[in-house]
């Protein structure tokens, strides 16, 4: 009787693979959608190497696998596909300089095709359709955090600019606060300034980062038409995510629109003198980079630059920083899947913001400061306030 060695036993033993289908068809799908984003990648890793999944949890998300087959022409269904936030930490570090959040999009939009997505995400879409946005809340309640402020709407023959203030900060209850700090800065700068009440349509940013393309397709058009009726030149956003879409994949406005993030408006009006800030706060302060302001375009300095005219404020800044700075977690369509609680980026960047003995942690997108605050209560965190730029500035009127 011939003894079999241990390999020749495991050989024996495992079970065939299934085969790895090649489809011409979703390769040419691939190509047209990522622009041949990924044909560059030579695999080298540093994609997954950086991807903060890997470094702060226990949960995989191999980039470079994705990346493999969307060269390739193969599509497989998996969560792992909706783990990425498009945080874009993985782009900065690519020696082939590719566009690794587009890739991942495209994986999407053929999941959607195949409908092959994560549970709970097509109510995202059905809310949009019937609500006009991600938030499953009523239209006729878009403008009522305003409560009893006055805010016109927008009038292109009066006004300087209209105030975006998109779904998130128009429906969440932290993140209005947001908006209402805006609106007093604005005010007490002198900007004559509208909105659109209850008639704001969506950006579509959600959809465009979960992949759905022909749909986000439809909202730009719709809401490009509605800016289109309205005479808008120049657009202040509260929102990076609002922001980016605006800048980056609005095509048929981009050329005719100036679009500003709200700190880059408020810095400018510091520039022009229309803005002072005569409170002394006496804080320390430090600051979350939010990934669709910064790495996706860019936008470190306005935020920087309003901090340090704020009178008593003594600026800490993380460690981690700039390109270099942590994701909250809550981009690519995160905001709507639950992440386990020890497991969520906001978890860590909060504790690297204690680490800087800082008194308040400041960021400029919604979605931070509600992932940040959230985070900083479930770790019993109370002597870290989370504070969005605006209401920090506003601190600084009298």
């Amino acid at each position: 009787m011939t003894r079999q060695t241990k390999e020749e036993t495991t050989i024996e033993n495992e079970q065939p693979q299934p085969a790895i289908i090649i489809d011409d068809d979703v390769w040419e799908q691939l190509i047209d959608l990522t622009d041949g984003a990924a044909a560059l990648c030579y695999q080298c890793g540093t994609c997954t190497a950086a991807c903060p999944w890997g470094q702060f949890t226990n949960l995989d998300l191999s980039v470079r696998t994705f990346l493999r087959q969307a060269q390739i022409g193969v599509f497989q269904a998996s969560e792992a596909l909706w783990l990425c936030t498009t945080c874009a930490q993985c782009q900065p570090l690519c020696p082939r300089g590719v566009n690794i959040v587009d890739v991942f999009r495209a994986i999407r939009t053929l999941a959607w095709q195949n409908r092959t997505v994560a549970e709970g995400l097509p109510s995202i879409l059905w809310s949009l359709y019937w609500n006009d946005n991600p938030w499953s809340q009523p239209p006729s309640q878009r403008s009522a955090w305003a409560g009893d402020i006055a805010i016109p709407q927008f009038n292109a023959q009066e006004h300087e600019i209209l105030l975006y203030v998109g779904c998130t900060s128009s429906y969440d209850s932290r993140a209005q606060q947001i908006a209402l700090a805006l609106v007093q800065i604005l005010r007490a700068a002198g900007i004559q300034f509208g909105y659109l009440g209850n008639l704001e349509p969506c950006c579509g940013e959600a959809v465009l980062n979960l992949g759905n393309r022909p749909y986000f397709e439809e909202i730009r058009a719709k809401t490009a038409a509605v800016f289109t009726q309205h005479g808008v030149t120049d657009l202040v956003v509260i929102s990076p995510h609002c922001y980016d879409v605006f800048k980056n994949h609005y095509n048929t406005i981009s050329k005719t629109i100036q679009v500003q993030h709200y700190t880059q408006f408020l810095t400018q009006l510091l520039e022009e003198g229309r803005l002072r800030f005569s409170r002394s706060i006496n804080k320390q302060v430090t600051y979350q980079d939010p990934c669709y302001l910064g790495r996706h375009n860019a936008e470190y300095a306005a935020a920087r630059t309003i901090i340090d005219h704020l009178p008593g404020v003594e600026f800490r800044e993380m460690s981690r920083n700039r390109e270099d700075g942590l994701c909250c977690g809550g981009g690519g369509g995160r905001m709507w899947l639950e992440t386990p609680a020890g497991e969520r980026f906001a978890d860590h960047r909060v504790k690297e913001a204690l680490e800087t003995k800082a008194q308040i942690l400041a960021t400029a997108c919604p979605f931070c400061a509600v992932c940040l605050e959230d985070s900083a209560k479930n770790l019993g965190q109370t002597e870290l306030e989370i504070m969005d730029i605006a209401e920090l500035a506003r601190l600084g009127i009298e």
